[in-house]
């Protein structure tokens, strides 16, 4: 072995371990020449490019012992993807604008509802701060299932088959591949999220342990991008919605935790299309962590989902209608005096819901779970009914059990439960108005349709696309 070839075996040698000659020898039977591409990287001749390479390898190997899961790497692709195209720091004028909006919001909420304010104080990110904030919840809701993925695809990964095609018994960084790949996978969902949320409630639940208004002027600002609104209506708008959730998870304290571990239940009995997994990594290659972790947003659970899963799958979409419907109601009530544009941005909101994004399908691969209230129309519908005819305080007692909550077959008739619920009061001529100048104002410039593009139909009600008529 030459002088120059040395640098490379010491990487091989840490890829590989024993098997290194084995290894190379196969990578040059698929046609490639390790050699060449190491020395048009300038590594063979820059010892400290190919030291960096090595430590950079021993960390990863280092890290992923005695883990499914990589977590600390998880955290730094979140970092990453999040900072993708810029991640400015928070200016003390941005953070006071935006705090000025979540006061603003705060008044106009005290309106409209008795459930108090957060006692925290707003926090104003950027998206590396959200990543940080948010990434405990992250490893809470998608650890057992990213432990499940990870210990499915180590057998595969170490399978006899996948042994021969590496030249024998594989150690050093096969070891840590798993561990790798799903880190990468979690960490790819939380950055992607973190690129698109406003606060930490964009999802239906909070991403944080404490009840605490958070605001991401990034995501605002590129929202509000191209509207033809206001910049200060979209920072009301979004302040209104997050502040609303947040006073709604305050209030009822046993909601977050409640809608946590019906996901949690829900992953917890997913089970993994062994075959599928196969055949995916098989095309991704066994040495590629990138285009494994690829290979997992391509359908690798199973579509067969236990009786206990649907029902909890249904708890799931209720629970977040119900939520996603009252922060509407509460919103346009809070809005309608002070924000002109409502019925615009309401519209947009629609039209983002009912289109998703990269963060709400990398999140649906993560848990095979998708994470939107399909009755949103019904829900808000519920809530607007029950306010009307019994009052805001009525209406927001219902939060204070879980065994109050209307079922799931209360959003197939709304205007009957609450009927039933009160015993057939109407609404006041006021609210009346109130429902008419809404619905104009969200309907405006949009003929025959649900506003987000697709026709209306007298019986669509569990029957919408994910998404569809959605508010974020």
């Amino acid at each position: 072995m030459s002088e120059d070839e040395t640098p490379w075996k010491r990487l091989l040698r840490e890829l590989f371990g024993d098997d290194a000659d084995a290894a190379l020898e196969e990578l040059e039977r698929m046609g490639m020449d390790p050699q060449a591409l190491a020395q048009a990287s300038g590594m063979l001749a820059n010892p400290a490019m190919m030291d960096h390479v090595l430590s950079q390898i021993r960390s990863l190997v280092s890290q992923s012992q005695g883990e499914d899961v990589n977590w600390t790497l998880a955290h730094d692709v979140a970092r990453g993807v999040a900072a993708q195209g810029g991640d400015p720091s928070v200016t003390a004028q941005v953070a006071a604008t935006h705090r000025a909006a979540v006061s603003s919001a705060e008044l106009w909420l005290d309106a409209v509802t008795d459930f108090d304010p957060s006692p925290l104080e707003p926090r104003v990110w950027s998206r590396a701060e959200w990543v940080e904030g948010t990434m405990p919840t992250w490893r809470v809701l998608a650890g057992p299932i990213a432990t499940s993925v990870s210990q499915a695809l180590g057998r595969i990964l170490t399978s006899e088959d996948a042994t021969a095609h590496l030249g024998g018994e594989a150690s050093g960084i096969v070891g840590s591949v798993s561990p790798t790949v799903t880190g990468m996978h979690v960490g790819q969902a939380a950055g992607q999220m973190a690129r698109e949320a406003f606060g930490i409630t964009d999802l239906g639940f909070p991403l944080l342990a404490e009840p605490r208004v958070v605001m991401v002027p990034s995501a605002v600002s590129e929202f509000a991008a191209g509207l033809g609104v206001p910049d200060e209506e979209v920072r009301a708008y979004l302040a209104l919605r997050e502040a609303a959730h947040v006073r709604l998870f305050s209030a009822a304290p046993w909601l977050p935790g409640h809608l946590h571990n019906l996901i949690e239940r829900y992953a917890a009995g997913i089970s993994i299309d062994l075959e599928a997994l196969d055949e995916a990594v098989r095309d991704a290659g066994f040495t590629e962590p990138a285009k494994l972790q690829e290979a997992l947003t391509t359908g690798i659970f199973a579509t067969h989902h236990s009786d206990e899963q649907r029902e909890t799958l249904g708890s799931i979409e209720t629970l977040l209608a119900l939520i996603e419907g009252w922060v509407q109601e509460v919103t346009l009530r809070a809005a309608a005096p002070h924000v002109p544009s409502i019925g615009a941005l309401r519209e947009m909101m629609r039209r983002r819901r009912a289109s998703g994004g990269p963060a709400e399908d990398t999140f649906a691969t993560l848990l095979g779970l998708e994470l939107r209230p399909r009755r949103l129309r019904d829900a808000a519908t519920l809530w607007a009914t029950l306010g009307q005819q019994a009052g805001a305080e009525r209406r927001d007692a219902v939060w204070s059990h879980p065994d109050m909550l209307p079922p799931a077959a209360a959003l197939d008739d709304p205007h009957a439960w609450v009927t039933m619920l009160l015993g057939g009061a109407v609404a006041d001529d006021v609210d009346r108005e109130l429902e008419a100048l809404l619905s104009s104002a969200a309907d405006g410039g949009v003929s025959g349709d649900d506003g987000d593009g697709t026709q209306a139909s007298g019986d669509d009600r569990g029957h919408e696309r994910p998404g569809d008529g959605d508010e974020r």
